[in-house]
Order: C-alpha cells, then structure tokens, then sequence
C-alpha cells in the first residue's frame, strides 16, 4: 500500500479516535489502540504534552513504554530515573547513539558534527571544538556581550522605556543571541536586534527549521518524509528555510575566505571569530588527514549551522523563562539586585554594563535563579537516543533497535524524590551551598547541559551571556509582564513560550 494512502487511513482513524475518547474518561496513560495504538491520546493533548508526560512518568516509576503508530514499528521508551539517564548517556553511552533516524531528522546539518554518531563524532569534534581552548576566545566573549548589550539591547529598552511601549521580552533575547552568536561564530552581525525588530530572513529560517525539526521527531518518518516529498506543510517551510540559511552561511564563508587570502579583512581589529579559526586551522594543517574536509564549503557552514542554533535557542528560551519566574516571584528579584548593589557598591545607583567574566562571577544568587529556571524549563526538554544492541536499563526495562529512548529532562526537574515537594516552586537558595557558592548537582539529574561525554562544550559561554543579560536587564529597568496574557510552552524542539513574554520596561536610573 501506498504512504499516502496509508497516512490518510491513519488520519481517518485518528479523527474518529478523538471523537471517541472525547466523550470518555481518559486515563492517565494513553490508551493502546489497535493499528494507531496510544498515538490518538497524544495528540489530543499535544498543547500540555510535558506536563501530560510528566504526570504519566510520575504514576508509573519514573519510566513508561509509549506505543506509537503501527506502520512506524518503533516504540519509545520515556524515562526521567536518574540511574536510566546516567546508564544510557554515561556508563554505557557507547550504546545508545543519535542513530539513523536522528540524522535523518537533523539532515539539514548535513556534515555537523553534532549529527555523527560515537567514532565520527569523536574525530570530528577534535576540529569543531578546538576553538573552546583559544584565549582569543576566551577574550573576545565578553567583548561581544558587551558590544551588542551597549549598541543594541540597551538603546531599545531605553526608546521602549520613553514610548512606554510593549515588547516582546523572548523576541528580544532571541535576536539578541542571534547577533552575539553570529560575531562570535561568523564575525558578522545579522542586525535583528534593531529598533522595531525589523524582518530577518536568517531569524526566520531559524524559526521555522525548529519548528519543523520537532514534527519531525512526533511524526512517523514514512509521514514527514511524505510531506517533504510533496513539499507541502512544515516540511515545505523546512525546505524553504535550508535553503536561506545555507545561502547566507555559505556567502559569508566565501567572503571570509576571500577576505583571509587577501588580507583584506573589514574590521581589522583582529576580534576572534570561530569561522576564522576554521580556516586558519585547516591551512595550518594543510596535507594532514581530513584537512580537504575541513575546508569543505558545505562542511563549515554546517556547523557554523550547529553554533548558531546552540548558541540562540537555548539561551534565549531561558531567559525569557527567567524574568517570567522573577515577575512571579518579586522577592527573587530583590534579591538578585542586592546581590549586585552589595558586590559593586560603585555602580549600585546607576547605569551598568555587567559583561567581565570576573564580575559575573561574583553573582552567585543570579546563578542560582537561572539554574533553578533551567531545572524548571529546560531548553531541550527531551534527549533522544536509540540503543545499537539489546540491553535492560536500571529500571529493568529491555530496550532493542527498534525502541527510541527519550531522556525527559522537563520531568526529572519536577520529580519529588530528587528536589523535594517543593519541586514545583522556584526556589533559587536549593542551588546554594551553606558557606556560599553555587552547589554542583549531578549532571544525571540536571540534565541542561546534557550528561556524560556528550555534555554541552558551551555550557561556560552560556552562563557568561545569560548572567550579563540578566544583570544588566535587572540592574538598568523595572520589568513588569503584562498580565493576563497567556504564557505556555510551545510545540518545538526548543521550550520556547508559544506566545511569546509581552512586558514593559522602565528605567531605574535617569
């Protein structure tokens, strides 16, 4: 039988489901129907899909078998157990790998390292990592938070201040670490972050590849695959936005090449770049294996790719998160700005920039408030991985090729028995330690970052722009979120707000 003719058979199936459970009382783990098995129960709550998974794991140890479609034959196993995420992402991690699948998802990446399995990726990222241990690096972070906080965040919260106008405070962090990102990762600045938040095609391609990429993880592959095939729905805007995306990337890395063997380079003020050291590693090492790769066009603009999708989403999605918390509770906000008054008495009454890493480093409450709003809203909600052999988990549940195994890290942070019965509160003082410091939380547990050795290598470059985002918003204005706005996790493989985080600003110094 045809794909097509079976996804419609699927759908009319599904609708007719729908119908039915509608009008029954629906138990806490999907039903398993025949043919379609417990895929129906999903999606009629696909809107509360974490909160749904998160209660189903709580009434079920910690760990449940969802059956999906039955063409897909693929069943996925959702677990948030501690000892399950350190088996399948540190002690055996040799086994569960990203798969096939995994890199069919993400086949816009083409050649990234972050879409090769184990041998693969330990080769690759020896090159796509290297650039973390360069001072120049280390130099040029805080140059460019500061840079792109002083010539474009601060001056439209100050004009959004005296119009007295509404922005949208996710949107704001979105292009702001969409401008940072791309001087750090391609030594160009997209320009999103301007007044009137102009449109941005490299935003926009962004946007819509995320989107895409989570239906892609929800749908059979047979039915995604159809869709791309017949260009048609997300899958049509995927293709659309590939295409923009790799045309910017690819100009920008023929210009920087052209730019380097001419040494003719617009800004001259030597400011590291992470394309930059690409090319000048691979001319390095010129003759050396792999080195024809590296210098691949394709190739570099694929994990430049990889960088900008790292370095934007995320961070950006959790701050938004951040100062909903803090509206909500206004006591930590207090806190965090007497943190700053009392670490930086000069600077306590009027207009800062926080961007020195030392300086950063002294904030340790700020710290706690975004590590508290990562175990709440985790950037990445699920890691997803699939099993290259048979094998039985901590929790005594056998797994094989044919089941996918989803970390869920959006449960694990509401999971009593490892933060308490307060675990739904925001709490930043859990993340403290008696004598002062941030406390380390097992990687296991806190799963943000990623765990093993597949831990995120930009963890550091995270909480550097975050914190100076964070304390200079907090610092220089009064945030209030507009009430009675709804704010809600949206479907993508990013938590982002669905509506975004609509809120005005006023400045504490004149």
């Amino acid at each position: 039988m045809a794909y097509l003719e079976i996804f419609l058979i699927q759908i009319i199936l599904l609708v007719l489901f729908l119908v039915l459970l509608a009008s029954k009382n629906r138990q806490l783990l999907p039903w398993n129907w025949p043919f379609v098995r417990m895929m129906p129960t999903m999606y009629l709550k696909s809107h509360e899909v974490y909160d749904k998974i998160t209660d189903i794991l709580a009434e079920n140890n910690s760990t449940v078998l969802f059956k999906t479609s039955w063409f897909t034959k693929t069943d996925i196993l959702v677990t948030s157990d501690p000892a399950n995420a350190h088996h399948i992402m540190s002690s055996n991690f040799s086994i569960y790998q990203r798969g096939s699948e995994f890199r069919n998802v993400f086949d816009f990446l083409g050649q990234a390292v972050f879409s090769k399995d184990l041998e693969e990726w330990r080769e690759e990222k020896k090159f796509t990592h290297a650039f973390f241990r360069e001072n120049q690096y280390h130099e040029s972070v805080p140059k460019i938070v500061h840079q792109t906080l002083e010539r474009a965040l601060i001056p439209i919260l100050d004009h959004t201040s005296q119009q007295n106008q509404e922005l949208d405070l996710q949107s704001l962090f979105n292009r702001f670490m969409l401008d940072a990102t791309c001087l750090l990762a391609a030594g160009f600045d997209p320009g999103s972050l301007r007044l009137g938040f102009p449109e941005c095609p490299l935003l926009d391609a962004m946007d819509d590849i995320a989107e895409a990429v989570f239906y892609r993880h929800i749908l059979p592959e047979r039915v995604w695959k159809l869709q791309r095939w017949l260009r048609v729905g997300k899958e049509k805007k995927m293709a659309e936005a590939s295409n923009t995306f790799n045309r910017i990337l690819s100009d920008n890395v023929s210009k920087k090449k052209h730019e380097l063997a001419t040494g003719d380079q617009e800004t001259g003020d030597g400011t590291f770049d992470v394309l930059k050291f690409y090319l000048k590693e691979t001319a390095s090492n010129n003759g050396n294996k792999g080195a024809k790769k590296h210098e691949d066009q394709g190739f570099l603009a694929a994990n430049l790719m990889t960088l900008l999708f790292a370095g934007r989403d995320t961070s950006a999605a959790l701050l938004a998160w951040f100062f909903y918390l803090i509206s909500r509770n206004p006591s930590v906000e207090y806190k965090i700005l007497e943190e700053i008054r009392l670490n930086f008495p000069g600077n306590a009454s009027r207009k800062h920039i926080f961007s020195n890493v030392e300086e950063l480093s002294k904030l340790v409450y700020l710290h706690s408030a975004l590590c508290e709003s990562l175990r709440l809203f985790p950037p990445g909600p699920f890691l997803l991985r699939v099993p290259n052999q048979q094998d039985v988990l901590p929790s005594g549940h056998k797994v094989d090729q044919t089941t996918k195994v989803m970390l869920c890290s959006y449960a694990m942070g509401r999971t009593p028995e490892i933060w308490g019965d307060d675990c739904g509160e925001f709490r930043p003082e859990r993340w403290i330690m008696e004598k002062g410091g941030t406390k380390h939380v097992a990687s296991n547990i806190f799963l943000a970052f990623s765990s093993g050795p597949w831990t995120c290598p930009g963890r550091e470059l995270a909480f550097i722009r975050m914190k100076a985002v964070a304390a200079t918003v907090v610092h220089n204005y009064r945030v209030h979120v507009v009430e009675g706005q709804t704010v809600c996790p949206s479907i993508s493989a990013i938590l982002t707000m669905k509506h975004g985080l609509m809120a005005t600003v006023s400045n504490r110094w004149m």
